[in-house]
């Protein structure tokens, strides 16, 4: 059975989903297993790499952190957004971060906090020089962003994968 449901959770969960998001019909829920089987069978082809993990107590930290830092970012971006465009406080830019983080893993997971933060997007990363390109919506003080990330984010993920 491992082979050809190698996830079988994965394949479960994206069926509901399927199912939740469409009419429940016979054919949805052939189709939608088909294509959660499909999806279970690709995940299992990628061959991801194992994520060892060293300080779990520093993960509750970091999501507390993460937490807080949403919620404050939710806080500053309606401020951008109600002064309006014409605003000469809103200053938005690209800023590039110079990472010492190499774990992919690491990388992922730093990735999917900058970009679920609001006001900051993940543009591209060079995995030869580790430079970061971010977009900030409200880029008032470069250096305290480049604090924030390297201090704040990377030295726990550091600490948590590497």
């Amino acid at each position: 059975m491992r082979s050809w449901l190698p996830h079988p959770v994965l394949s479960l969960a994206l069926t509901l989903m399927w199912l939740l998001l469409t009419r429940f019909s016979l054919g949805n829920l052939v189709l939608g297993g088909a294509i959660s089987i499909a999806a279970g069978l690709s995940v299992a082809r990628l061959q991801l790499p194992s994520a060892p993990l060293r300080n779990y107590h520093k993960i509750v930290w970091l999501a507390a952190i993460v937490g807080v830092d949403i919620i404050r970012s939710n806080i500053d971006v309606a401020r951008v957004i109600l002064a309006g465009p014409d605003s000469p406080n809103t200053k938005s830019g690209f800023m590039v971060v110079q990472l010492r983080l190499r774990n992919r893993n690491a990388l992922a997971l730093l990735a999917m906090i900058l970009t679920a933060t609001p006001g900051t997007a993940w543009v591209e990363y060079d995995p030869s020089s580790g430079r970061l390109l971010l977009h900030v919506l409200d880029l008032v003080d470069p250096a305290e962003w480049q604090n924030l990330i390297k201090n704040r984010y990377e030295a726990l993920l550091m600490e948590i994968f590497e």
